[in-house]
């Protein structure tokens, strides 16, 4: 009865758990299912944000003094290009520059807007470089608008934190001392003889300025009838930190923008004198365009 429970019993036990292949049996008799990797899902690729267009958002300010003055604010990727007059500064500096009295059909296929320049360089308010090349000398001390070679833009004062070590000048608009000096009207601005002779000797005339925020965002501010102080309170309400007075008097004080790049360009100042086109079709004095990106 003791071989019955011997080694040979034990063998065959051995055996036929052995005669079972692998995977084909489980202790409940079950078969047994091969395990397998689960799959990892694809990630879902996340879309690139759309580029922000440019964009000229309008708005308007009233003065104290009842002036009403139009603000526009340029944002998104835009660039600048300062056009020569064909009468200021005329010839020969029309000789050696590219951008003249009329914008060309690849650039207005650009435009958001465009705007009046400054004084006459006649009125020695300031210096003129466009291109590279010094038209009329630079004055320190002159708040200028710099444009590099890639179409940003600063307002500064010249010589006093402008041209920024190692950038690339390509063209500089000077019009007289600041309106506007780390975010405050300047105390010069109550002074409106200061800003230039106006048609008829009065303080409320059409006028013109520049400003720039915190952020580097250029706000144009334009009027026909208001004072230099007017323009300056604006612009400081719009957020401005350091602002320059523009043209005055009607004939030159002109902003005109467009819905869309290279739409049909509308004035935007009320009563302002000049077509919305005037620009396209060739102008006497200089200014500035306002490009969206190629």
């Amino acid at each position: 009865m003791a071989a019955g429970c011997g080694p040979a019993a034990t063998a065959a036990g051995h055996q036929h758990a052995e005669s079972a292949s692998p995977g084909q049996g489980s202790p409940g008799g079950l078969p047994l299912t091969p395990s397998r990797p689960t799959p990892t899902p694809t990630p879902t690729p996340t879309p690139a944000p759309a580029p922000s267009p440019a964009t000229v958002a309008l708005s308007r300010f009233r003065a104290a003094d009842g002036s009403a003055v139009t603000l526009a604010a340029f944002g998104g990727p835009v660039s600048f290009r300062l056009h020569a007059g064909s009468g200021d500064p005329g010839y020969p500096a029309l000789s050696v520059l590219h951008a003249g009295p009329v914008i060309g059909p690849d650039e207005h296929r650009r435009l958001v807007a465009v705007f009046n320049g400054g004084f006459k360089l006649s009125a020695g308010a300031g210096g003129y470089e466009q291109e590279g090349h010094v038209i009329t000398r630079l004055l320190a001390g002159m708040t200028s608008l710099v444009i590099d070679r890639s179409g940003a833009a600063a307002i500064g004062v010249w010589g006093h934190g402008l041209p920024r070590p190692g950038e690339a000048v390509y063209s500089v608009r000077q019009n007289l001392t600041p309106l506007v000096n780390h975010g405050r009207v300047t105390a010069a601005a109550a002074d409106w003889g200061r800003w230039g002779a106006t048609l008829g000797g009065g303080e409320f005339v059409a006028r013109s300025a520049l400003g720039q925020d915190a952020a580097g965002r250029l706000i144009y501010a334009g009027s026909m009838s208001a004072s230099p102080a007017d323009l300056a309170a604006a612009l400081v309400r719009a957020g401005a930190v350091k602002a320059m007075e523009l043209d005055i008097n009607p004939e030159w004080v002109q902003l005109d923008v467009a819905r869309h790049p290279g739409h049909a360009l509308t004035a935007a100042i009320p009563g302002q004198q000049r077509p919305a086109d005037q620009y396209l079709a060739g102008w006497a004095r200089d200014f500035i365009t306002v490009l969206a990106p190629s």
